[in-house]
């Protein structure tokens, strides 16, 4: 009952928690920040909302937020994503590991002196904790360098390498830390270096990746039922949850029963099981939408609780030691970043700078931080503290630096208007009531668009100042440059069928405009304008056959129309060279969307999911207006 009671006052603060995040992401500072600081006033140090037995009580909370971080750790490596630059991202990533973990041991090995909990500790104990505090020195924060990048609306081959490096650095430290973890427990215990340490390791990383195909089947056999997605949550985070209450249950046997433990460490299990499930299932689009959909609440939860659970006596002796290690990591991955460039080959101003885009640190760190504190509880606490300190710097630095060095590398668009649509332009030929209630329609949905008016019409301009109008006297060439015609999208001529002829004459013999809409007064003259590669709209037959589409496909028309609620349908051109060539299966869109057709060469595609894409295809996408801006980010590249 009392376990009820605490969870249902943790719940309590943890609304207000995020809440609170809100304040802090107004004023641009992020998120977490704000859920740790909830929960450091509501824990045991300040307001004592959540009593220190009450945080341990909750800590079956901890172990599924750290199975699902695992997971979405898992769920960023997708091959076919990252595979166009890969040789980019498996230098860089190596060389920052190699750069970053040996300073990070060493640094803090070198001042154990000055550390409390370790003053005391032999030689082999302070390596020990060197390891482990060096491999999590390593971890990144995909969700603050995808939060970057999404503002500047940042894009090319330097902004894909650092998405990369980031995503798999933390895959490589969850696997560094197992390694770890290990290596520290057996140099804890008094196994030390010797055969046995090896040997004990590989039973432990074998006995893990046989876990994580078991735990891969089952996360597949969970997806595959026929049930709501709320329960298959439910289940999915069960599951991690149990490879906790494994892990601990075959070390506590292994300690009474044999003369060293087999740890096994359950976010590599989660986080390879995700991997697998993610890669080699049918099921990662519903996988990675449920990891998606949850995410928030997880994260919520569990750094409130990281801050309720933070020692704060400890942290104000840590806080000077973690500006040390702060300046230590920047080191180690300016080394690794700028020597990996070199080896990958990466231009050399982006070898100079790509350092300042790897700093900030989050979800994976602090759940390392966290696991330590479970599995070494006797000084783990004081070291979770620091590595919370070291952790918090990096995460308010580490936004900023990105950003600059995304603006040094020349590939942030902050200024870009909503998306690349709105770069398309249109020029409406013809004023009536029409022409300019699709002017307003348009310009609505971001575009650009002017009404050409001949100069014999009268105008009340007072009617029209939010329309763009531009008088022209004849239809020909020079007309048409002064309009600027090279530059737009789409023409839209509602004049008569003579003026709207030579318009789209002058306009393919001079501007070769990919879009031609000509509304026909005379049906005698469908087929001139069918010749001139123009779309022709006949006002009665337009009419009868919306009437039919409505009786005999009510909804997708209504879709088409713009009249179905938070959808719609969008052309997109794919820009985006790592794209050439990936079949529509393996492209990891928004889940609320859907690939309809796609236009290439003047020749429509019916899709599906073998299809390729290749660049200057035109791709029609419905989804929510949300999703389709990430689709036109992600198209352009």
């Amino acid at each position: 009952m009392d376990t009820l009671l605490i969870c249902l006052a943790f719940v309590l603060i943890a609304l207000s928690s995020k809440q609170i995040g809100r304040y802090f992401a107004l004023a641009q500072l992020p998120l977490i920040s704000g859920f740790l600081l909830t929960g450091v006033l509501a824990g045991p140090f300040v307001l004592n909302f959540i009593s220190a037995e009450a945080v341990r009580k909750l800590h079956f909370i901890d172990q599924l937020s750290l199975a699902f971080i695992a997971f979405a750790a898992g769920s960023e490596l997708y091959i076919e994503e990252l595979k166009k630059r890969y040789i980019s991202i498996s230098w860089v990533t190596l060389c920052i590991v190699a750069g970053t973990f040996p300073l990070g041991c060493a640094a803090v090995y070198l001042l154990a002196d000055y550390i409390p909990f370790m003053q005391e500790m032999p030689p082999l104990g302070r390596l020990a904790v060197a390891l482990l505090a060096g491999a999590i020195l390593i971890a990144r924060s995909p969700s603050s360098a995808i939060a970057v990048v999404n503002e500047l609306r940042a894009r090319g081959p330097f902004t894909r390498t650092v998405l990369g490096v980031t995503m798999a650095s933390d895959v490589v430290v969850i696997v560094l830390f197992a390694i770890s973890s290990s290596v520290a427990d057996a140099l804890l215990t008094g196994l030390g270096f010797s055969p046995a340490l090896l040997i004990v390791l590989c039973i432990e990383l074998t006995f893990s990746l046989l876990l994580s195909y078991g735990l891969a089947q089952l996360l597949q056999f969970v997806l595959s039922l026929r049930i709501e997605r709320l329960v298959k949550t439910g289940l999915i985070l069960l599951s991690g949850y149990g490879v906790f209450i494994l892990s601990a249950q075959i070390r506590t046997i292994t300690h009474a029963k044999l003369p060293y433990e087999i740890l096994l460490e359950p976010l590599l299990i989660c986080m390879v099981g995700s991997f697998i499930a993610t890669n080699y299932s049918d099921y990662r689009a519903e996988f990675r939408k449920i990891l998606h959909e949850t995410g928030p609440a997880v994260y919520v939860v569990f750094f409130t609780l990281t801050g309720a659970s933070l020692a704060l006596d400890i942290l104000s002796f840590m806080l000077p030691i973690a500006l040390c290690l702060v300046v230590v990591r920047l080191a180690g991955i300016f080394i690794g970043s700028f020597s990996g460039g070199i080896l990958a080959g990466d231009p050399l101003q982006h070898n100079r700078i790509s350092w300042m885009t790897y700093i900030t640190q989050a979800g994976v760190g602090l759940g390392l931080a966290k696991q330590v504190a479970s599995e070494f509880p006797e000084w783990g606490t004081a070291f979770a503290a620091l590595m919370i300190a070291t952790i918090i710097v990096n995460q308010l630095i580490g936004p900023v630096l990105c950003k600059w060095a995304i603006y040094l590398a020349g590939e942030a668009h902050p200024k870009d208007i909503k998306d690349l649509e709105t770069l398309q332009k249109a020029i409406i030929f013809g004023l009536e009531r029409q022409s300019i209630a699709l002017a307003r329609k348009l310009s609505s949905n971001g575009w650009q668009v002017k009404i050409a008016v001949l100069s014999d019409i009268f105008l009340k301009e007072s009617d029209l100042a939010d329309i763009k109008i531009s008088r022209i006297g004849e239809l020909n060439k020079e007309v048409f440059q002064q309009l600027g015609v090279e530059k737009v999208h789409t023409i839209v001529a509602l004049l008569s069928d003579e003026d709207n002829y030579r318009i789209c004459k002058v306009s393919n013999e001079h501007f070769s405009t990919k879009n031609l809409i000509v509304r026909l007064q005379d049906r005698a003259n469908f087929d001139r304008f069918h010749e001139m590669f123009a779309t022709v709209v006949e006002t009665s037959s337009a009419f009868v056959s919306l009437l039919d589409q409505f009786v005999r496909a009510p909804f997708t028309t209504s879709l088409l129309l713009g009249m179905e609620e938070n959808q719609e349908i969008k052309d997109i051109y794919v820009h985006n060279p790592d794209l050439h060539g990936l079949p529509l299966r393996d492209l990891a869109l928004p889940l609320d969307t859907l690939v309809l057709s796609i236009k290439r060469n003047n020749h429509m595609l019916i899709s599906h999911g073998y299809t390729q894409l290749e660049t200057g295809d035109l791709v029609t996408v419905v989804g929510s207006p949300k999703s389709l801006k990430e689709v036109v980010f992600k198209f352009d590249g």
